[in-house]
């Protein structure tokens, strides 16, 4: 018996020995090369089936590159080809975030992801949260004896941001942070003015605001604007500007050409042709066209109108105005100024080695008079007018003697 059940164990363990592997059947390895190919799959598992094997080869390529490069660090990328995969990846990227972007309050609060999402603009403070945070700063501050004006402790500060929270939602809290209560000038009882800190957040606000604009106009995503994404900035602040709503259409156009001008003269002293957006930020002439919100006829007078490069009388007085300088000037209605026209600039007051060298550094030499003559286009005449104003001094001074 004990023999038996040997020789059945025996039989058992040959018979097992003999199954062939199942790598080895012909069935299954032609079942192995049918899904390989894809063959059976449907179009929605060809298409992630391609993308793991696109993927998969540039993460090897990625790969490759590290290996060659070694521990030198990258400090250059390419700029994706227009109508690429990774162009339009990140065109829809910049849009999802300015337009789409996830609540930065309900992040921070841990609410539902399901919630619809808001364009980053729609964060920001409009025009009512602003007068409604006045209201409230007004309505909790104490009046100072000694000077009259109104300010506001730490305690004072707290209660407000609790009442603007209530009043306007959780954006405006991030305004009522204790850094920013540091930031500004306290007196012996630690209180600080009301009024700076309304400025200040009216600043961020606008600033933000302006940051966003020029985000979506920048087409290539490299944080500069170019002299056509300018102009459609200002085309787009136009209607906003109290001192602008009544600007002729016709004018429209050359007014953005002038005033983007100034913003590249200053912003872009190396003529790359591209300004970027945080110098363009921090600039005087920002703060400039915004000055044009003020009402003209009641809070401007018309010197500071004159006075500002953005103000409508400004620009119509360069171009062809009630002055019409630049077409008094081209007296052969050329469409350029040579050094004879140049010389009645400012009533004849420029002297001559003034004009050449202006000509020298800014005027390249043109077909007219068989290539010998050169003259001024209305867009060196623009810059000649800058450089002949007050502000920037040491922009204003390249346009004689070139400063790096």
């Amino acid at each position: 018996m004990y023999s038996g059940s040997s020789a059945g164990d025996g039989h058992e363990a040959s018979a097992a020995r003999k199954i062939p592997p199942p790598s080895s059947m012909l069935w299954v390895r032609n079942l192995r090369r049918y899904i390989g190919s894809g063959a059976g799959l449907g179009s929605e598992a060809l298409m992630e089936l391609e993308t793991k094997r696109i993927l998969l080869d540039i993460f090897k390529e990625k790969q490759q590159k590290s290996a060659e490069a070694g521990t030198i660090p990258s400090f250059y990328k390419k700029k994706p080809e227009e109508g690429s995969i990774s162009h339009r990846v990140q065109r829809l990227a910049k849009f999802r975030f300015l337009k789409h972007g996830q609540n930065y309050v309900n992040q921070k609060e841990n609410l539902s992801k399901t919630e619809v999402p808001m364009k980053q603009s729609d964060l920001l403070l409009n025009a009512d949260d602003l007068d409604a945070m006045w209201v409230c700063l007004r309505e909790n501050c104490v009046i100072d004896d000694a000077t009259g004006a109104e300010k506001m402790n730490y305690e004072d500060f707290c209660h407000i941001a609790s009442v603007c929270t209530e009043q306007i939602g959780p954006k405006c809290r991030r305004f009522f942070s204790p850094s920013n209560f540091m930031k500004f000038e306290k007196d012996e009882s630690g209180r600080i003015a009301i009024l700076p800190f309304y400025l200040y957040v009216m600043r961020t606000v606008s600033l933000t605001q302006a940051r966003i604009d020029m985000s979506e106009l920048d087409e290539d995503s490299d944080g500069f604007l170019q002299p056509h994404e300018m102009e459609a900035y200002i085309r787009g602040l136009i209607p906003n500007l109290a001192q602008l709503r009544d600007m002729p259409a016709a004018f429209v156009q050359m007014y953005c050409r002038i005033a983007a001008h100034k913003f590249f003269f200053f912003c872009d002293p190396h003529r790359r042709g591209k300004a970027c957006i945080k110098k363009i930020l921090l600039s005087n002439c920002l703060q400039e066209l915004m000055e044009l919100h003020q009402e003209s006829e009641e809070e401007v007078t018309d010197t500071e109108q004159a006075e500002n490069w953005f103000s409508l009388t400004s620009a119509q007085r360069i171009c062809g105005g009630s002055a019409d300088m630049f077409l008094a000037l081209d007296k052969d209605m050329n469409g350029s100024l040579s050094k004879q026209e140049l010389r009645e600039y400012a009533d004849g007051t420029l002297t001559d080695i003034f004009i050449e060298r202006a000509f020298d550094e800014h005027v390249r030499r043109g077909k007219i008079g068989g290539g010998n003559a050169r003259e001024m286009d209305f867009e060196s005449f623009l810059d000649f007018v800058l450089g002949s104003r007050k502000q920037g001094y040491s922009r204003r001074i390249n346009i004689l003697v070139p400063v790096s």
